[in-house]
């Protein structure tokens, strides 16, 4: 089996977990992964992750455009603007997770650090999130939204839509992914029961432990 058919059994297999519990529903979401020489294969438009075909993958170009399969995903501006700004990005993934969409949703989460640091795998698998105001569903202005963000995340939480996660493989961007969806269930669990987040001396020792790089405004002001 060649490197690229490989993948794209990857990309099915994972695709297929994720819908089959629940975290993304209907023919939302998707998932790319960047290739060596630049392009990209990622989901098709309207294509169900629980049944996804892997000889119909999208295959695109560095540039975009369509090499094979079926017609791409209409999220390419957000992919595309993620991997330009996170330079280490191998694969992501957008999903429309109901926990991490309702916490999109609150009137009082701070854009730079969507959820506080409850958990050390959430610092730890995510880095933190970014909210990104609302765009329709495939606005390329969605791009700018990413790019404004300077590369300081790999993971970041559309208005109203969903997450969008950045990962050195796809393994690690579902498992990123993951831990923000289960950390929005809790959040959304002990909100207003004042729970005990991590001090920032906890938050610090992740850092220099496991050499994490966290957005400067994470493990501050979160009570």
């Amino acid at each position: 089996m060649s490197e690229e058919a490989r993948l794209r059994e990857e990309i099915c297999r994972y695709g297929r977990s994720l819908f089959e519990r629940g975290l993304t529903p209907g023919s939302s979401g998707n998932i790319s992964l960047r290739l060596p020489d630049g392009g990209w294969l990622v989901t098709p438009t309207n294509a169900s992750l629980g049944f996804l075909d892997p000889a119909r993958i999208s295959r695109l170009d560095g540039a975009g455009r369509l090499l094979l399969g079926d017609k791409p995903t209409k999220e390419i501006p957000l992919h595309t603007a993620l991997y330009e700004s996170r330079g280490t990005a191998r694969a992501i993934v957008h999903l429309h997770s109901t926990h991490a969409v309702a916490v999109s949703m609150l009137p009082e989460i701070d854009a730079k650090a969507v959820l506080p640091p409850l958990t050390p795998y959430y610092l730890m698998r995510t880095g933190g999130t970014a909210l990104v105001p609302y765009f329709r569903p495939g606005d390329p202005a969605v791009a700018d939204a990413i790019r404004g963000l300077a590369g300081r995340y790999a993971s970041v939480l559309l208005a109203n839509h969903g997450p969008v996660v950045a990962g050195e493989s796809l393994e690690a961007a579902v498992f990123a992914t993951e831990e923000l969806e289960e950390t929005a269930k809790l959040y959304l669990l002990l909100r207003n029961l004042n729970p005990r987040h991590l001090s920032p001396g906890q938050v610090q020792d992740l850092v220099s432990h496991f050499g994490l790089t966290l957005p400067e405004h994470d493990g501050h002001d979160h009570g």
